[in-house]
């Protein structure tokens, strides 16, 4: 089992953080893998999975290095330097520096063999930042602000959590077999490798991204991230693949999320028939959806109305005091409090 021995000043220093680079990381994988989480997802990997194809089908190098970088139970150190938040040409960086000795190193314990076009080729830290850009370019930051509420969105929920539960609440679950132990222990998977101590200035972040991928990195002593899939997005339970493929271990859609469906059909769970005799049926649908943090553009997507539909429900909910509106960044994001908790749970009790 894999974990790490964390103590509580290193857990008191620990932060989230929104990285543009590990977000650019996760999509990457879910291109290489062919995974999708919703439906969304599933339409923006079959628009960008045809020209990634032909890009690296033009740059063979590039396309060994990506495929000798994600191993089956370990990814290439030199593709996930810690994330800290900077934007993503400071992130990359440290990719672009990277010897070629030490990719090699990475790739051969990713991968075990290393083919011999990688063991030729020069600029391998280089060629992986160019890849790196092309997905950021091509496939991520066109919807890079969506993608940025949905993690600022997981971050409200957990920090939410982090203060009605503790750590367990907060951290367990965020990755498939992750799980807080006690006694300051953090499981990360369920692989045979030594623990980690993380003590102190360890430099400890928690960092969300929208596809179904999720890892660990550090560097050295002082800087540590755990990257997981974000909760709170428009998904199902469970990973899809396109057809033919194989979702890969460890990509699943977190649990409590909804889907896009056809038109015609309302996404996500259906509100309580008492809570819709109350409320009425888009108001409680809405204050439904709302059991974790969700902005307004959200809340138009899964819900199929306008803007200002939406916009009206939440006055009403908010002037009800059944939710509440806090902003994080650039995006206001609403959530149920107690008051709207109590509502819907009696609505969906047994007399209810």
């Amino acid at each position: 089992m894999g974990y790490w021995r964390i103590d509580s000043d290193a857990l008191a220093g620990s932060r989230f953080v929104v990285s543009a680079l590990a977000e650019t990381t996760a999509a990457l994988m879910a291109l290489q893998r062919r995974t999708a989480a919703h439906p969304g997802d599933r339409a923006w990997l079959a628009d960008r999975l045809p020209p990634y194809r032909a890009h690296l089908a033009a740059d063979p190098v590039a396309a060994h290095l990506v495929r000798a970088a994600l191993g089956r139970l370990w990814i290439a150190d030199h593709l996930t330097p810690p994330p800290d938040g900077r934007p993503f040409e400071e992130e990359l960086e440290p990719i672009r520096a990277t010897p070629d000795a030490a990719v090699r190193t990475y790739l051969r314990a990713a991968s075990g063999a290393l083919p011999e076009e990688l063991a030729r080729a020069r600029g391998l830290g280089p060629r992986t930042a160019e890849l790196l850009e092309w997905v950021w370019t091509e496939a991520v930051r066109p919807d890079w602000e969506r993608r940025r509420r949905v993690a600022e969105a997981d971050i409200l929920l957990r920090t939410a959590q982090l203060s009605r539960g503790g750590w367990a609440a907060a951290l367990s679950g965020m990755r498939p077999n992750m799980a807080w132990l006690g006694e300051g222990r953090l499981r990360i998977n369920l692989q045979d490798r030594p623990p980690r101590e993380l003590s102190g200035a360890a430099g400890l972040v928690f960092v969300p991204v929208t596809p179904p991928h999720g890892w660990v990195a550090w560097r050295g002593a002082h800087r540590h991230a755990l990257v997981y899939p974000a909760e709170g997005q428009l998904a199902q339970p469970g990973t899809a693949a396109l057809p033919g493929t194989a979702a890969q271990p460890g990509t699943v859609a977190q649990p409590g999320t909804v889907a896009l469906q056809g038109a015609g059909t309302p996404p996500g769970p259906a509100a309580p028939q008492a809570l819709v005799r109350l409320l009425g049926p888009v108001r409680a649908r809405v204050l439904v959806l709302l059991a974790s943090p969700k902005s307004t553009t959200q809340l138009v997507a899964l819900t199929g109305l306008s803007l200002g539909a939406v916009a009206g429900q939440l006055k009403v909910l908010l002037a009800a005091g059944l939710i509440l509106r806090r902003r994080t960044g650039r995006t206001v994001l609403y959530s149920r409090v107690a008051a709207g908790d109590v509502l819907v749970s009696a609505a969906t009790g047994p007399d209810g």
